[in-house]
């Protein structure tokens, strides 16, 4: 008999319409035509799924897939799930990026991912984690995809290879999926192969990914009898004759890997592969897998059995140093169990210690593990757990073996898993950081300890599981806590998550109670800050007067020394803007509570404070300042890698910034960008009532009534409405909805219901809520003296708060539901005071409406000049609906229609600065327009045009100046 030895790289039979999709993608990738006839347009990427059981030939496919692509001069990234690692947080992330980055010097990469270092780092094992809270989820993945893209355009044409996705971990499996699908627009094609059945729940997403171009996944077919004869006599030479062949067949199912071992068996026992040895291939083909194969290594002794055990414990990528270590075999013992093992083709690797073993394949891996009496399972993997710790690669590579051991109470276990879980979760994998703090409870830890343990899972918890995180909160709460500093801490933690669980009154309590027993002043103060925010927030708050006093008389006290003073200021500012205060009181606690620092990502602070400081400043029509410092704090979180949630309210809420000031196109990009942010976290999330309430007032401002009413419905904007405060108030937006869809008392009902709800607690402003202002147009349908009445309060309120914006847009109201010469007086008045504001939008409408009433007053030049600019305002606002309303008003007057300037931007013209430095200087209008050669109109228009520009109203134009360079 012929002898010949197994080849190392074999013939992929019956894969044709595999590899042939692989060589279509791959010219693709590189630029070339998939039938060779010339370059492309545009190389493209593209993703390649390919689906299959255990030992269907996915491995031997994309190392083929491999083999291509680096011939074609692809660079290639290389990774594979392992089944003793899925709980290894970017084991696979680690495996695909690691070594396209470890090699730079720090200093290089650094500049290279420049603020992603910090983020993605800690994850790829780059660099260790730095202090501060951790990225959330969302955000290291977009950090990821930073990298990936990076590295595919630097260095394209790229390849990524995932083989056994079905084990990989499942932060980086999310990535991926998420992903995957903009391969197609880069110069990247992604390979993966998985195991259909095998998928675990959280890769669900990953099993819909299209295979190509929209197609399903590749399944690979197990071979025919003719592809397994071809693969028999590859091994064993052509005289194996068809009957042993078909027979080859019949006990493998076709399936390549048993197919290839039982060859290899055959050759190894120097069987005549012939039809009187084909009865033999049964007993054979047993020992290829399952019982067999553990027999088979049984027989190797006892030594070699303990280094199999402790290589199927350790996984993929074994170390034979560490193997040796947890086997307790000696350097020679280890040597010639490895050979043994090679020989018995169940190991594969160097024969050195420089290079790292692997299993020949992951079902043999599988079963040896399977194999291993539980006790003893057990003990290796808790020697495996400190062997690593030994060796120095710290308690985070220990962590997986320490979840597979039995509780004892041991604190070595507990110090090791919080460490590991510290480490997890400020490289951004909460998931991991929680799974190793839960298992750390178990163990347990000692009751002095117990407390922390709660606390540190609390923390993990936080983002993903609010609900459980209250839970692991208060039973530290019950604990004897020993650190009062470590109580407070808890305290904290706790009424954060109540309240962002919309449970703002059990936030509330939570800390009363704390603060009747807390001795430390400083510490009080902070609670007694906490508690007022969240008081703030509710919408229920039984004595909101009582609270805004006791606030006023301690803000008052302060000098904002330290973060929680500051706190306290900002508070009080917030208070005076929702009460209708004086716009200048409130704008003096702002710059107080700003002037020592109110940073967006304080370390166990939240942002709330300092996103209501910066809207305090735009209700007080300054929403330049408002932009400023949005623009600060949207840094600060994305330095963080906060980009789930927190982003999410940034973008939404500076929509609701450009919304007040009329830029009516940019606010509903950033509602929309915010709104997908949201969705990306989860549903029903507060972040979806404000983004929603602010969509819905832009597309009404836009004439989009249709639109307006289909998002709402979409995203089920109505009652029952949040228990927490938001803004723009929910009940108030729904019922200037219905008024615009023409349901009077539908509207009426909910717009009075908002005012009962608001004007106990003494939120009065309508700069702020313009419930009266919706509900006066309502009523003016069925009892119009009442409508009167609502809108002359209204504008009483509005008085008292003294903004521009906020006294014009309550005069328009106020015009609407008069009659007679009244509306054009109201108007007028309107206009002046939205000239001298910030607001486009509403001196817009103001202007429109005033050229209806002095058309329908037979005034028709004065009409004119009104409806004219209205028209150019509402264009340049993007209020559609407004512009063509000003354009049938212009029609009606028998007016030509007038060629409109371009596009406003916020560049003052050499005249607005001009007339601008010289209003700061004192000069009178009259004055200014001797200067410019040109009349007073001229310039208030000037004037108008620079505070829409600048972002603020005549008070503050000398500071927002003062900080505009010159051009």
């Amino acid at each position: 008999m012929g002898q010949h030895t197994p080849r190392s790289a074999r013939t992929l039979f019956e894969r044709e319409d595999e590899l042939g999709a692989v060589d279509e993608a791959l010219s693709e990738l590189v630029g070339l035509r998939a039938d060779g006839a010339g370059p492309r347009e545009r190389p493209g990427g593209a993703l390649l799924a390919f689906a299959g059981r255990a030992g269907i030939g996915k491995t031997t496919l994309l190392a083929e897939v491999r083999r291509r692509a680096a011939a074609r001069g692809c660079t290639v990234l290389s990774a594979r799930g392992g089944d003793q690692e899925q709980r290894v947080a970017f084991h696979v992330a680690r495996q695909l990026l690691q070594p396209q980055l470890a090699g730079t010097a720090e200093p290089e990469l650094r500049a290279s991912l420049g603020s992603w270092y910090d983020i993605v780092g800690p994850a790829l094992g780059l660099c260790a984690p730095v202090g501060g809270a951790p990225p959330d989820p969302q955000g290291l993945r977009d950090g990821l995809d930073w990298v990936l893209t990076h590295l595919a355009v630097r260095r394209a044409p790229m390849v990524l290879v995932l083989d056994d996705a079905h084990w990989a971990d499942p932060e980086s499996l999310r990535w991926l999926a998420a992903f995957a699908p903009r391969a197609e627009q880069l110069p990247l094609l992604i390979a993966v192969a998985y195991r259909p059945d095998e998928l675990p729940e959280h890769a669900e997403s990953f099993r819909s990914l299209p295979g190509r171009a929209g197609s399903r996944p590749l399944d690979l077919e197990p071979l025919s009898a003719r592809a397994v004869a071809g693969l028999v006599r590859e091994t064993l030479g052509a005289h194996a004759d068809d009957a042993f062949c078909r027979e080859c067949w019949a006990v493998t199912a076709g399936n390549p890997f048993e197919t290839v071992e039982l060859a290899a068996k055959v050759h190894d026992r120097g069987l005549n592969p012939t039809e009187s040895g084909a009865h033999l291939l049964r007993d054979l083909a047993a020992a290829v897998k399952g019982r067999g194969l553990i027999d088979r290594i049984d027989r190797l002794g006892a030594a070699t059995v303990r280094f199999a055990w402790a290589c199927a414990v350790l996984g993929t990528e074994i170390r034979p140093s560490l193997a040796a270590a947890v086997a307790g075999l000696g350097h020679e013992g280890a040597a010639d169990a490895a050979d043994a093992l090679r020989s018995a083709r169940i190991l594969t690797g160097p024969v050195n210690d420089t290079g790292t073993l692997e299993f020949v394949h992951p079902l043999i891996a599988t079963a040896v593990y399977r194999a291993i009496p539980a006790a003893i399972r057990v003990a290796l993997h808790g020697q495996a757990a400190w062997c690593v710790v030994e060796g120095g690669q710290g308690a985070d590579a220990a962590a997986r073996h320490l979840l597979e051991t039995h509780p004892e109470g041991d604190p070595w276990v507990v110090r090791n898993l919080r460490a590991a879980a510290a480490e997890t979760l400020r490289a951004g994998a909460p998931d991991a950081a929680c799974r190793y703090l839960a298992r750390a409870l178990r163990e347990p830890p000692a009751d002095k300890d117990r407390a922390a343990v709660l606390y540190e899972l609390g923390c993990a918890s936080l983002l993903t599981e609010p609900a459980t995180t209250v839970n692991h909160l208060r039973a530290a709460l019950e604990e004897p806590i020993a650190e009062p500093e470590l109580r407070h801490h808890v305290v904290y933690r706790l009424s954060q998550v109540l309240a962002h669980s919309d449970r703002l009154a059990e936030a509330s309590d939570t800390l009363a109670r704390e603060i009747r027993v807390t001795d430390d002043a400083r510490v009080r103060l902070r609670m007694t800050a906490e508690q007022f925010m969240w008081d703030a927030f509710r919408a229920d708050e039984p004595d909101h007067p009582a609270r805004s006093r006791r606030m006023a008389r301690l803000a008052d006290r302060l000098q904002g020394r330290d973060l929680t003073e500051r706190y306290i200021i900002g508070l009080r500012t917030w208070d005076a803007v929702l009460r209708g205060e004086p716009a200048k009181v409130a704008l003096d606690h702002a710059e107080r509570a700003l002037a020592g620092g109110l940073g967006w990502a304080e370390p166990d602070r939240g942002f709330e404070v300092p996103v209501l400081v910066a809207l305090a400043f735009m209700y007080a029509d300054r929403p330049g300042r408002t932009e400023e410092l949005f623009a600060a704090g949207t840094a600060d979180f994305e330095r963080q890698g906060w980009r789930g949630a927190h982003l999410s309210f940034a973008y939404t809420l500076l929509g609701y910034v450009r919304y007040r000031r009329g830029r009516l196109a940019e606010a509903e990009d950033f509602v929309r960008a915010g709104l997908r942010l949201a969705e990306r976290v989860g549903p029903d999330t507060p972040a979806h009532w404000y983004a929603v309430g602010i969509l819905v007032e832009i597309l009404l401002a836009r004439g989009r009534v249709a639109e307006a009413a289909s998002a709402a419905d979409t995203y089920h904007f109505a009652a029952p409405f949040p228990a927490a405060v938001v803004f723009p108030d929910a009940q108030t937006v729904y019922g200037e909805l219905l008024l615009a869809c023409g349901r009077i008392e539908e509207a009426a009902a909910e717009l009075s219901a908002a005012g009962r709800r608001l004007d106990p607690r003494g939120i009065r402003n309508p700069a702020w809520c313009p419930w009266q202002l919706h509900l006066a147009r309502a009523e003016r349908h069925y009892a119009p003296e009442r409508a009167l009445v609502t809108a002359e309060e209204a504008l009483s309120r509005a008085r008292q708060f003294g903004t521009p914006s906020a006294i014009g847009q309550a005069l328009r109201t106020l015009a609407e539901v008069s009659t007679g010469a009244a509306r054009i007086k109201h108007l007028e008045e309107a206009v002046d005071h939205l000239s001298r504001s910030p607001a486009a939008y509403e001196l817009a409408c103001a202007l429109v409406s005033l050229g209806t009433e002095l058309r329908l007053a037979g005034h028709h030049r004065e009409a004119a000049e009104h409806l004219y600019r209205g028209l150019e305002a509402a264009v340049q606002c993007g209020a559609d609906g407004l512009a063509t309303t000003a354009r049938e008003e212009i029609c009606a007057a028998g007016l030509r229609p007038r060629r409109l300037h371009g596009t406003e931007t916020d560049t003052l013209t050499a005249r607005e600065r001009r007339a601008a430095a010289l209003a700061v200087g004192g000069h009178t209008p009259a004055e200014i327009a001797r200067d410019l050669r040109t009349d007073e109109p001229s310039v208030t228009r000037l004037l108008s045009a620079v505070y829409r520009k600048i972002g603020t109203d005549p008070t503050g134009l000398p500071a927002a100046l003062a900080d505009r360079p010159a051009q």
